[in-house]
């Protein structure tokens, strides 16, 4: 069921995507050669409990950290590690965090020193798709507006989609109703968008193929051709005559 947010529960998530937004403001300077992503999920867990909420992925079906840490081939739900990063490393971060019940979810992908042109081209072309999805989110489009806004520009990147993963609705749970792919679908609207809506918007978009494979740890999803990945995610509340995002610009 999708709901409708009142405006203490909005209130409730502009706050969580504010803590959200100041964790990948806080650990973004520590990624750099030699730190382990342990460090990083360690780094960020105590950032969000001292902002009075709670890591939502940790303890989540299970899962092991904070956060989800994922580099280079690695597409989303990497668990840190004692891995240290090197110069030109691809990472993937998604913070999600809970605060008074409501929950709040941006990811962000940063490059340890300078990519590569294609590692550039990655990162831009992913970011560009998740501004141009949310530039589609008004009362009376459908979440089909936005997965093909996500698709063109991954095509005008020459990037392909993962088409196993999609955004999804947030609120008093990390993951509501409705799926938000990131491409179309023959005869697919998707649902309509109406105020007070609040969904997370997240393209996953790959370098070589789209095709993907669970490591054996059942949780991290990689590249099959082990290229890298990129992801960007915005939390994002339909509003009267557009959008807000709650997780920062």
């Amino acid at each position: 069921m999708i709901t409708i947010k009142t405006p203490r529960e909005i209130e409730l998530m502009r706050k969580a995507g504010k803590i959200v937004y100041e964790t990948h403001k806080y650990i973004q300077q520590f990624i750099k050669e030699g730190i382990t992503t342990d460090e990083l999920d360690n780094l960020a867990h105590e950032f969000i409990l001292k902002h009075d909420a709670t890591p939502s992925c940790l303890g989540f079906e299970g899962f092991p950290k904070a956060v989800c840490i994922s580099v280079n081939e690695q597409v989303v739900h990497g668990i840190a590690s004692d891995y240290k990063l090197k110069k030109g490393d691809v990472v993937s971060i998604d913070i999600v965090v809970c605060y008074k019940g409501y929950h709040g979810d941006s990811a962000w992908t940063y490059v340890v020193g300078n990519p590569s042109p294609d590692v550039k081209r990655l990162m831009d072309g992913t970011k560009e798709a998740l501004y141009e999805g949310i530039k589609q989110v008004k009362p009376g489009n459908h979440i089909s507006d936005i997965s093909k806004a996500v698709e063109d520009c991954a095509k005008k990147y020459n990037l392909s989609v993962v088409r196993e993963l999609v955004g999804h609705g947030i609120g008093s749970s990390m993951h509501e109703e409705p799926d938000v792919p990131n491409y179309t679908m023959k005869n697919y609207k998707g649902a309509l968008l109406k105020e007070g809506m609040v969904i997370a918007i997240e393209p996953m978009l790959n370098l070589g193929s789209r095709h993907v494979i669970m490591e054996d740890d059942e949780w991290t999803i990689s590249t099959y051709d082990r290229k890298p990945s990129a992801h960007y995610e915005h939390t994002v509340l339909v509003t009267k005559d557009g959008y807000e995002i709650l997780t920062g610009e």
